[in-house]
This record gives C-alpha cells, sequence and structure tokens, in this order.
C-alpha cells in the first residue's frame, strides 16, 4: 500500500514524496486509507458487521427500554439516570390492581382512619398522666376498644397499628388484630419507620429513620396482616425553615419508602407532618406547604412510584399556633384546598388529614369546611386521627384505677360519628369552632 502511494517506489520514512502533484498525492492518500480498512475488516472477519450489529441492538434497546437497571424486584424494572417516571413500570398488572384496589378502600367515601400506632412508651405517657399502668394489657385491652366500639366500621376504613398491636389478640373473637380488623372489614395497616434524627448543623431540624432495613420488616408486617403502612416526616415552619435540605431530604425518604413498600405489596401511606407550632401566618404555611408537598410528588414521580397505589396522609394548612392574626374556618378551608389544587395528583385516590394538636372540635370544623369548598376536586378528603380522638377517653380515666372501657367506647362511637360526618361536609360545628383565634398575652403591655 504505502508503495502504491509512492508511486511504485520505496522511499525512507523521513523523506516526503516531492516527485507528484499534490492532487495526485491527496487520491492516492486517500485510497491508502481505504485499503487498509478494507484489509483490517477481512482480516478480522465479521467485526465490522458485529460491531454494527450491537449498535443497532444498543439503539434499539435505548428505543424500547429506556431505564437501565435498578435492581428492584426481579430485575424487571429499568431506571435512566434521568428520572423514573416509570409509574410502576416494574410491577404485574395484578400487583398495580391489588395496590389500587387497597387504596381505594382506605378512600372509602364517608369513612377514615383510626390512627393507634403509638408506641409503648408514648401511649404510656398518656396512661400515666391520667393515672393508669402501662402494662402490655392495658394497651391491648384499649386498643381492643377502639377496633371494636359497636358501630366503628360504619366510620372507619382502616387502623394504623404499632408493630406491637400486629402480634395480640382480640379476647372477644381469640383472632389476632388484623385478622379481627379485616372480618369488620377495617383493613389493617402498620407504623414501620424507627426513630427521629436530628440534621447536624439545620437548627433542629430531623428525617425519620429505619429505611435500610424496612423491606425486611414489611415482609414480616404482612406476614403478621398488614396491607398497607404509614411513614412520617416532621417538619417545622420558622425562620429559614423547611429548609430545601430538610425539605428534600424528607421526601425523597418518603418516597423511597414507598417504592419499598409497593415492591413488597403493601399500599404506602405518605406523611409529611408540618408542625402548628409557630407564629407564621396562613399565607406563610401556604407557601411551606406547597413546597413540601411539589418535593413529595417529584420525588415519588422520579422514584417510579405507582401513584394510583398510595395514600396521603398530611397536616391541614394553618397559621402557626402563637400567630396573631384571627382566621375564619373558610379561610383555613380555602388555603387546604388551594395547596391541593396547586400540586396534588389526581391520580392519587385519597387525603386524610392528621389532627396535628388540634382538638376534635376544631379538626372536624375545618375538615367538613374544606368538604364544603372543596367542589369538584376528585380526591377523598377524610380523617386520620390519633390525639383528636383520643385524649377526651383519657380524660375519663381521671379518678379510676382501672380503664373505663364501656364510657370510653360510647363516647368514642360519638366522636367517630362527628369525624364521619365532617368527611361527607355535613357536620355543622358551633359557631367559632374551626377558627384561629389568636391567645391574649395578658403579659402584653399594651392590653394592661
Amino acid at each position: 500500500v504505502m508503495a502504491a502511494i509512492n508511486g511504485g517506489r520505496r522511499r525512507s520514512p523521513n523523506k516526503p514524496c516531492t516527485n507528484m502533484p499534490s492532487l495526485s498525492r491527496l487520491i492516492l492518500g486517500f485510497t491508502g486509507v481505504l485499503a487498509i480498512s478494507l484489509l483490517i475488516a477481512t482480516t478480522n472477519g465479521n467485526l465490522g458487521s458485529k460491531i454494527l450489529a450491537k449498535s443497532r441492538a444498543s439503539s434499539n434497546l435505548r428505543r424500547t427500554h429506556p431505564f437501565r437497571s435498578l435492581g428492584v424486584n426481579s430485575g424487571r424494572r429499568v431506571v435512566s439516570m434521568n428520572a423514573a417516571c416509570d409509574d410502576g413500570a416494574y410491577l404485574s398488572k395484578e400487583q398495580k390492581a391489588e395496590l389500587k384496589r387497597i387504596a381505594d378502600l382506605i378512600a372509602t367515601p364517608g369513612k377514615g382512619i383510626t390512627a393507634c400506632d403509638e408506641g409503648p412508651g408514648t401511649i404510656g405517657d398518656r396512661f400515666e398522666n391520667v393515672g393508669i399502668v402501662n402494662t402490655e394489657e392495658n394497651r391491648r385491652a384499649y386498643r381492643q376498644m377502639l377496633f371494636e366500639t359497636p358501630g366503628a366500621s360504619d366510620y372507619l376504613s382502616a387502623a394504623i397499628l404499632d408493630p406491637e398491636t400486629l402480634y395480640q389478640k382480640s379476647d372477644t373473637s381469640g383472632k389476632l388484630f388484623p385478622e379481627a380488623l379485616m372480618d369488620m372489614g377495617v383493613l389493617p395497616g402498620v407504623k414501620p419507620h424507627l426513630k427521629i434524627y436530628t440534621l447536624p448543623g439545620t437548627g433542629g431540624e430531623t428525617v425519620m429513620q429505619g429505611l435500610d432495613s424496612l423491606a425486611v420488616r414489611l415482609r414480616e408486617y404482612k406476614e403478621a396482616g398488614a396491607v398497607f403502612a404509614k411513614w412520617r416526616s416532621p417538619l417545622v415552619i420558622g425562620e429559614g425553615q423547611p429548609s430545601d435540605l430538610a425539605i428534600q431530604a424528607n421526601m425523597n425518604d418518603l418516597a423511597r419508602y414507598a417504592l419499598i413498600c409497593q415492591d413488597e405489596g403493601l399500599v404506602p401511606i405518605v406523611e409529611p407532618d408540618v408542625s402548628l407550632k409557630g407564629s407564621h401566618d396562613l399565607e406563610t404555611a401556604i407557601v411551606a406547604n406547597v413546597r413540601i408537598q411539589s418535593a413529595l410528588y417529584k420525588a415519588m414521580l422520579d422514584h417510579g412510584v405507582y401513584m394510583e397505589g398510595t395514600i396521603l396522609k398530611v397536616n391541614m394548612v394553618n397559621p402557626g399556633k402563637d400567630c396573631p392574626t384571627p382566621y375564619g374556618v373558610e379561610d383555613i378551608a380555602q388555603a387546604n384546598v388551594k395547596v391541593l389544587r396547586q400540586c396534588m395528583p389526581v391520580s392519587i385516590p385519597g387525603v386524610n388529614y392528621l389532627s396535628g394538636g388540634q382538638n376534635l372540635e376544631d379538626a372536624a370544623a375545618r375538615l367538613s369546611a374544606i368538604n364544603k369548598v372543596k367542589t369538584n376536586c376528585p380526591w377523598n378528603l377524610s380523617f386520620s386521627w390519633s390525639a383528636a380522638l383520643q385524649m377526651p377517653l383519657f380524660e375519663l380515666c381521671r379518678g379510676k384505677d382501672e380503664l373505663p372501657l364501656k364510657e370510653m367506647s360510647e363516647l368514642y362511637g360519638k366522636e367517630l360519628k362527628i369525624a364521619g360526618d365532617a368527611a361527607k361536609g355535613l357536620h355543622n360545628p358551633a359557631e367559632t369552632e374551626g377558627a384561629h383565634v389568636p391567645v391574649v398575652n395578658m403579659q402584653d403591655p399594651v392590653l394592661l
């Protein structure tokens, strides 16, 4: 080849070919390169065709499966470097159908969730505050009253349990509580998260721990009868808070938790919980909640969570407890609907508001008002209450040596009816219930 380029003569490698015109040298040079390429192709057999075939196969794979394997489930799912947004593509049709069925049942209109997932220490504090000894049997008997109150299933679609309660039995039927609840038409779920951890350098902002071993625990809870789970991520509104770091860390945790739940066959309830503490006004609360919820849904989509198989449990959008500005219950209701309309995916079937420090009267008045003003919003808006329902029950224990289960059950039944009516927008509160009335500071020199 080199001889051909040099006009049939060999030349010194350091001596340029100067005895042919420039155009001739260019043509012969191109011919030489082509000859070398043909020689390589011939020497390597089908190398060129193999490379071309591999390139075409890779291109077809990218068109058909635009994501790379994440290793979730059996490896059927693929995720790219960018957002997944694949709507749980790794789940089978049957898995999706079951997740949607459970989520839709939780979002049954007019029914809500009884949240009785306090750990032994938390409920123990409530017992001891009213003179009741904190024993496992007292905890079991108290939870049984919450489940088996006559008519409770008329207003309850689900119950969130502490892991301890999953393995306790009803002494009425002799069945474990998850099975007993299913027999009553109430879906049993579980709280799988562990302890709160303070993020260093954030002024007290936190994340919830427990993701590393979550799949193993969920497998055990599902075997015990749970059909859904609930993960809480607490946040606060204050100066510089919630920070972008706290929002992103917590919402990514919720999204990853939701993904793992669905992979294990449990419906995830995601709970961003903004505290009522603070002096922020209602407008500030709206902005903070939009930031939080929009980040949550973005993270869930990025993780490829199947949105129809999830439920949102969230705080009501309220001014801070110490806010000096008064607001009517209609103002608060409109604020909640505004946040939902700005960022809530229509694919999620239901929202269950937590009480978050509100008493039953205010929580019910606000929930009923929200349902009255939601007009054509597609979501079922209901309750998932713990303290609002339970704190009045504990007050019945004062001065007694044992749990007054009969009186507690009677009051609890009345409370559930109020909650159920509020979930349908039919509760009629007293005139000032649900409004934010600023607390008067009698030490304020202006008032003295």
